[in-house]
């Protein structure tokens, strides 16, 4: 893969170090202030609080910096992002959904907890990102540009984002279905959450919408690639490094990225779309080096 960044040196394990702590600690200020002395609130904590990669909000945060700096209001933005991501993977893991009994390296939160507990806590996560990202004295500042990141946000992860995609998902095991169809259910399951938490970090951070449209084509790219990496690591990857199961697409008989290309052409796709994300944040220039370095690692990670 060509990167345009390619002899810009960057320490990308030290920045995501930095990041992750940023996030995790403000997680933590979160969780402590909500927190009582019940189930649900320790079920909530356990799985947020595990160790993840922190993809979506740390992407938040590069973006801010790509058009601005990060602020305390981008942060709080960018662990909203984290609880509705949690939340999701929450109910992903349940039963009825994908039935899995390992998350980032811990047991599932319905395997920890119950089923009814795990349920509830991924709703709590939810309603808290919102609670969040519409709380005083924050949302006085600018009421306007907040009620714009909260549609974004809410519809990224309803019916018109990922919740679609984990329906269409679902819908489709057992079957084949073709690129086209496979693209469009990751583009809404995984991709919509991606671009909203970049262009989340850009607006809050005063980027205007000449600076947020190569950040949107940025983001869809990443997303997508993310997929596709995703579909590879089930089939190649270590569970433990991983910290969940593998080779759950293919009991589930779902189609993926390797079962329609095969798995050399879907490593080709995957540098194609970080290719097309770097080439789309080049005009930001070196602002840009922690966007870039993030779109080469999600083709390289192995968990």
């Amino acid at each position: 893969m060509e990167s345009v960044f390619s002899n810009q040196p960057f320490d990308l394990a030290g920045y995501l170090g930095i990041q992750r702590k940023i996030v995790n600690q403000a997680l933590a200020r979160i969780m402590d202030a909500a927190f009582a002395d019940s189930r649900l609130c320790g079920a909530m904590s356990y799985s947020l609080m595990a160790p993840g990669k922190r993809l979506r909000p740390v992407l938040c945060l590069a973006a801010a910096e790509t058009v601005g700096e990060t602020t305390e209001d981008i942060i709080k933005a960018a662990c909203a992002i984290e609880m509705v991501h949690t939340y999701s993977l929450i109910h992903d893991d349940l039963p009825a959904m994908d039935d899995d009994q390992l998350r980032r390296g811990n047991p599932t939160c319905h395997v920890k907890f119950d089923e009814a507990t795990a349920i509830l806590a991924g709703d709590a996560l939810l309603t808290l990102a919102f609670e969040i990202l519409s709380a005083p004295p924050d949302f006085s500042k600018n009421a306007s540009l907040r009620l714009q990141v909260i549609q974004i946000i809410a519809r990224a992860a309803g019916n018109k984002g990922m919740i679609e995609g984990q329906m269409r998902d679902i819908a489709a095991e057992m079957e084949t279905v073709d690129i086209t169809v496979l693209k469009q259910i990751h583009q809404l399951k995984t991709g919509a959450l991606i671009e909203a938490s970049v262009v989340t970090g850009a607006l809050l951070a005063g980027g205007s919408p000449e600076s947020i449209a190569p950040l949107k084509t940025y983001a869809e790219n990443i997303g997508l690639g993310f997929q596709v990496m995703d579909d590879i690591l089930n089939v190649e990857g270590d569970t433990v490094k991983m910290g969940k199961a593998t080779g759950t697409d293919a009991v589930l008989h779902k189609s993926t990225y390797p079962s329609l290309l095969g798995m050399e052409a879907s490593r080709k796709f995957a540098a194609q779309l970080v290719n097309n994300a770097l080439h789309a944040i080049k005009i930001f220039g070196n602002k840009a080096i922690p966007l870039a370095a993030l779109a080469e690692y999600i083709i390289k990670r192995e968990r």
